[in-house]
């Protein structure tokens, strides 16, 4: 059974502003999001992007006591799939991620792989043009990216 791939919002917006949002399918085929960040990205999702809402919604309401919906969805759903990956980039988010024990990465962490794969030439290429958009990253963290991705 393949891998589920579960993406909150930040990622899908951080790179559609991008035109890599393609980036996505490259690596994973299927990438599966929540209505509630359906909406909050708020445009037509591509078809390798699926819905699925998490069954038990007690996860998510707790949660949404301290995460952003969309977050909360993200990590209530990837806490009901087996074999499951989160992409997540808020560091709330990530550290209630780690403490459930669930796999995550962040759209850094996806360019990393895209290098590695040859789907993508240049992560400092990429970071310039992430630079060009209204996300927030430090250059710490762009430090940290060159260098896991060997530039």
């Amino acid at each position: 059974m393949q891998k589920t791939i579960v993406s909150d919002t930040s990622c899908l917006i951080l790179l559609n502003k991008i035109n890599r949002l393609d980036l996505l399918k490259s690596l994973f085929g299927e990438i599966t999001v929540t209505n509630i960040i359906a909406n909050e990205f708020g445009q037509i999702l591509p078809d390798y992007i699926v819905i699925e809402d998490p069954v038990d919604l007690k996860y998510q309401q707790i949660l949404e006591g301290f995460l952003d919906r969309g977050e909360a969805s993200a990590i209530a759903l990837a806490l009901e799939k087996d074999d499951c990956l989160l992409i997540i980039d808020e560091s709330k988010g990530r550290r209630e991620a780690k403490q459930l024990r669930i796999n995550y990465t962040g759209t850094l962490g996806i360019l990393i792989v895209a290098k590695e794969k040859g789907l993508i030439n240049s992560t400092s290429e990429i970071l310039d043009q992430i630079r060009k958009t209204d996300f927030r990253i430090s250059e710490s963290l762009i430090k940290e990216t060159k260098k896991k991705s060997g530039e």
